[in-house]
């Protein structure tokens, strides 16, 4: 079948939900992809920061492969050995002391806000407003796209839930203005990452902290992009010097295979008890598999210290770039999470980079998005942004 049969089908057939690229992807290993027509790219996209160690790694691949042999799923309702090694891995290398798994980052972020509510309903004399932040993105769901602080996303679903309230992100005062007798906690990402690639301030996290501690307050991190060694260290947050009351995890944890989570304190945790949240596939036993195998790479094969190394040769050369091209206004990020923002529509200059076997994004209609594999070399960037060079011209 040719590409655009493939493509004719794909438009018959599936919900138009996405605006795709006229390619179809069918292989891929490393950092690397291939479509249809054998046309090979090095992929900066990485499933928009989901294949940390690259496609197809090989110690993930083989322990789906071998849980699938032994054991594919069973139900909640009785104890699963790969869930109760990840659960263990992720509380002995975080804050947390229990975790909830799900499928998704939205669903732990409703896991969360279902979470911090119902812990308010007990300890918070029922309050249950949380205030998350302008141009942030917490899911697709109507919980989490009203948490959303963006209005296109919530456009046409009305009515949304109540409970959610905006302020600027980045902005300590207005935060603290907003907070009412209402209030029950704040949810933000350490770095806005679909929101433009926004670094917060270096004390800005220790500031909502400390508004959280002082107004008796939870404070949920959402590191759904920022987790999972994005930013060179585990969690984001470990670059603030903070530590969250809950924190929600997915994209890169299973690097491609669905999997999500909620992480709490016991404080907080014990407010769920059974009935209260639930997940049929969620910790199921193939997913915990391929999260034991991500986990084990982040935290015993150098990926995070080539993350660190790495983001930081790539914001050099981005920089270097910069200096020649007008349209570029300015470059950020953190490890391996980098934004280039620019005077134009930045459309056109993903679809160049495709055009000549590179993968980009971009997000707020001007901000290339890089969220490369954590396993990239100095070639690989180079090549990038050698692409990239050609493409802006002069």
């Amino acid at each position: 079948m040719t590409t655009e049969e493939l493509i004719a089908l794909s438009d018959n057939n599936i919900m138009d939900t996405y605006r795709r690229f006229p390619i179809v992807l069918v292989k891929g290993s490393g950092a690397k992809v291939w479509d249809s027509d054998g046309k090979e790219y090095l992929d900066f996209v990485a499933g928009i920061a989901v294949c940390s160690l690259g496609h197809s790694h090989p110690a993930v691949v083989e322990a789906i492969k071998k849980q699938a042999e032994i054991l594919t799923h069973v139900s909640n309702l009785y104890y699963i050995k790969p869930q109760i090694g990840l659960a263990g891995l992720l509380v002995e290398n975080s804050f947390a002391d229990k975790v909830f798994f799900c499928n998704s980052g939205a669903e732990a972020n409703e896991a969360a806000i279902k979470l911090a509510r119902k812990y308010a309903h007990e300890n918070m004399d029922r309050k249950y407003e949380i205030i998350t932040m302008e141009e942030s993105f917490h899911g697709r769901t109507l919980a989490t796209v009203t948490a959303t602080g963006q209005e296109k996303f919530q456009k046409g679903f009305a009515p949304l839930p109540e409970g959610f309230k905006y302020v600027p992100f980045n902005d300590l005062p207005a935060l603290e203005s907003a907070i009412t007798d209402k209030t029950c906690g704040i949810m933000v990402e350490p770095i806005q990452a679909e929101g433009g690639i926004r670094i917060p301030d270096d004390h800005y996290l220790q500031g909502v902290r400390k508004i959280c501690d002082d107004m008796g307050l939870l404070l949920i991190l959402d590191e759904i992009q920022t987790g999972m060694g994005r930013t060179g260290t585990l969690f984001a947050y470990e670059n603030y010097g903070v530590e969250p009351d809950i924190m929600t995890l997915a994209k890169a944890m299973g690097n491609g295979f669905p999997v999500g989570a909620m992480l709490a304190t016991d404080k907080i945790a014990s407010a769920f008890v059974p009935g209260n949240h639930a997940s049929t596939f969620g910790g199921n036993p193939l997913a915990m598999a391929a999260g034991l195998a991500v986990m084990d790479a982040l935290l015993n094969d150098g990926v995070l210290e080539n993350c660190e190394k790495l983001g930081a040769y790539f914001l050099e050369r981005l920089d270097e770039l910069r200096k020649d091209h007008s349209i570029i206004k300015e470059v950020r990020g953190k490890g391996l999470l980098i934004g280039m923002e620019l005077s134009v529509e930045g459309d056109d200059i993903v679809k160049e980079c495709m055009n000549r076997g590179v993968l980009i994004n971009c997000t707020c209609g001007n901000i290339l998005r890089f969220v490369p594999p954590l396993i990239i070399t100095e070639e690989d960037i180079d090549r990038v942004v050698g692409v990239l060079d050609e493409v802006m011209g002069d």
